[in-house]
């Protein structure tokens, strides 16, 4: 690719620029390639991202450089990048991004956006979430090993309350459960609830689960993180790259892949990098599809008991 050029994309031109830098020194992946991964991912990722403000978090060095979050919608953007304005706590508002198709996707990757963190909910309805989302952390010694088990916990409390669960990787180090609602629920009722069960399962297991987040408490547990489901807080999308050593990706996964690491005590199968995702997709579709369309209702507080 050249240093420079511009692409004709979905009908629009979009200006890219310093395609062969460097993004991720380990492995000579470079922003050219990160442009083209997420628009060879962008069938699948486009949907997540539908409606949905967006913090970017740019990377304009690549991923052993500085960044930052960029909330407010840069004044320089074109005029067809689609925006939602959302009132701050203390007064005013912010105007964020939203990357409803492939030529805003292309214009936030050239701005060195690496990561794409979104909310929960989707303009204009945003303080209604449209899933449930746990966070898995693991606190050193503990891996993504222990995270398959605490996640294959989550889901038989899900499976038990007739609700279906759906795994990805962080990307990171952990993984994350989605438990889609798509309908209309409240961000206090879901974090209340989230709150409960993270407590259930810290109950349940004490010796492998924490659910509160000093990181003090976290050595050798996983941090069920509940904090999520908040109309303030985004959570990295599936599809997207995570500023990592290698061109990681928070990858969808099947619960057959989760216990299948977990049985064999090895993480090293739920890692996947960008090429792999490709694949993966081409292969298997979009295994978070049923996220966006299935409707479950938020159960009572009551069903779950602590």
């Amino acid at each position: 690719m050249a240093a420079k050029a511009t692409l004709e994309v979905a009908g629009r031109k979009v200006d890219v620029s310093n395609l062969d830098k460097v993004y991720y020194p380990k492995t000579g992946f470079t922003k050219g390639q990160m442009i083209d991964y997420y628009i060879r991912i962008s069938e699948a990722l486009l949907p997540h991202m539908q409606g949905r403000p967006l913090s970017l978090k740019r990377y304009p060095d690549g991923v052993e450089g500085f960044f930052f979050y960029e909330k407010q919608a840069p004044s320089h953007r074109p005029r067809w990048i689609k925006t939602v304005k959302v009132a701050k706590t203390e007064g005013g508002a912010i105007d964020y991004c939203m990357l409803n198709d492939l030529p805003s996707l292309v214009w936030a990757a050239n701005l060195a956006d690496l990561e794409l963190h979104t909310f929960l909910h989707r303009a204009p309805a945003i303080q209604r979430p449209t899933a449930l989302a746990f966070d898995l952390d693991p606190g050193p010694p503990a891996d993504i090993v222990l995270c398959c088990q605490v996640g294959l916990w989550l889901k038989e409390i899900f499976d038990t309350l007739k609700m279906q669960s759906f795994p990805k990787t962080s990307g990171s180090k952990g993984l994350q459960v989605y438990v889609p609602l798509n309908t209309a629920v409240t961000y206090e009722k879901t974090k209340a609830f989230a709150h409960a069960v993270a407590l259930l399962l810290e109950k349940q297991h004490p010796e492998l689960v924490v659910s509160r987040m000093q990181k003090v408490l976290r050595k050798g547990k996983v941090l069920v993180d509940w904090s999520q489901n908040d109309d303030k807080k985004t959570t990295i999308n599936v599809y997207s790259l995570r500023a990592k050593e290698r061109p990681t990706v928070s990858t969808p996964a099947t619960w057959e892949e989760v216990a299948g690491a977990l049985k064999k005590k090895s993480g090293g199968k739920l890692v996947f990098e960008s090429s792999d995702v490709i694949k993966r997709v081409k292969t298997l579709g979009d295994l978070f599809a049923p996220v966006l369309t299935l409707k479950q209702k938020l159960p009572p507080l009551r069903s779950i008991e602590i």
